[in-house]
This record gives C-alpha cells, sequence and structure tokens, in this order.
C-alpha cells in the first residue's frame, strides 16, 4: 500500500527552505502576491504545504536578494 503523506511546514522550516532567512524576511516574503498562502494558521503560527514553498523557490531561486530588487 501507497502512503500519501502531507509535507507541512511551519515558519522555522519555511525560513530553513529560504535558506536560513529571519522570520521578519518570511513576513515579508510571504505578504508579497504569489508567495504560497498558508495551508492553515494555528495558534502556533501559520502552516504551509512544503511542495508549495519549494515551488515557489524554484520559481524564485534567491530570495534574500530579491529585497533589494524594485517591485
Amino acid at each position: 500500500m501507497k502512503s500519501h503523506a502531507i509535507r507541512l511546514a511551519g515558519p522555522h522550516e519555511v525560513c530553513l527552505m529560504l535558506g536560513g532567512v529571519c522570520r521578519q524576511r518570511l513576513n515579508q516574503l510571504a505578504a508579497k502576491p504569489g508567495f504560497p498562502p498558508p495551508l492553515i494558521t494555528l495558534e502556533m503560527g501559520r502552516v504551509w504545504l512544503a511542495p508549495e514553498v519549494e515551488a515557489w523557490i524554484a520559481a524564485h531561486p534567491n530570495p534574500r536578494a530579491a529585497r533589494n530588487r524594485p517591485t
């Protein structure tokens, strides 16, 4: 039988996926159009589907540099 595990990521994991950015930078990126919305927001914070964040990262390979680009 095949397992269909859902991969989730909280703020700490997403910060690491983004190359070790701080939570403030994650909040900036998450507020931009195109960043995947959280699957759910719990008392402990937002929770994303990890594959959606990975797809966003693949399309935006340098999120740290993106902060200096005009929007």
